[in-house]
């Protein structure tokens, strides 16, 4: 069966955001769990059970076609491992190129549109996690630039201030990583020993 184009390029961004957060994953160790993060309210234990609840959606979305709307299931003892594991069922769960819709309540979205939203999500918690550890890792320029062409379709005016902070404002030279994150509210310029 033949994948639509923008369905291959979710999968795709998808797959090269998991990638980026993995690698964020490595600098996270137990010390640092107790970390504030760039979210305010959470410290880094409860950024990653966040993201294991994300990753876990996003897994049923592929695997039956629905986000069923629970109560969250955290991320256990070990929270670094938990999102290593849910990241990379993750990926194998995108692998089918069945999947044309996915439904969340009563929504419709594409899987183009679910799995380019999860790599946003992804991405932009791979940084914060980095950022956590004391230990910048800005998202690499090419996936930074695309999800920076689609962040005004995820995180809006209604989105602000409650799930994504408001935008900061960076110098017109600044990478795309650096503008990617101060459009999602994190502040690039702030490492996390200054703050």
């Amino acid at each position: 069966m033949r994948r639509e184009p923008a369905v291959m390029d979710g999968v795709a961004l998808l797959e090269r955001a998991v990638t980026y957060v993995l690698g964020s994953l490595a600098l996270a160790d137990p010390a640092a769990l107790r970390e504030r993060t760039p979210c305010r309210q959470w410290d880094l234990r409860a950024l990653l059970a966040h993201l294991a609840d994300s990753l876990t959606a996003l897994h049923e979305a592929a695997e039956t076609g629905h986000v069923p709307m629970t109560a969250p299931t955290g991320a256990g003892d070990d929270p670094v491992a938990a999102v290593r594991d849910r990241a990379r069922l993750l990926i194998g769960a995108w692998a089918d190129p069945g999947r044309g819709t996915v439904s969340i309540e009563d929504h419709s979205l594409t899987a183009g549109v679910v799995t380019c939203a999860g790599a946003l999500e992804i991405a932009v918690h791979g940084w914060d996690i980095a950022w956590s550890c004391a230990a910048p890792r800005p998202v690499p320029d090419a996936l930074a630039g695309e999800l920076l062409d689609l962040a005004p379709l995820f995180v809006s005016d209604v989105d602000r201030p409650h799930r994504f902070g408001l935008p900061v404002a960076v110098s017109t030279g600044a990478s795309p990583s650096d503008r990617l994150v101060a459009y999602c509210g994190r502040d690039p310029s702030v490492s996390s020993a200054q703050s």
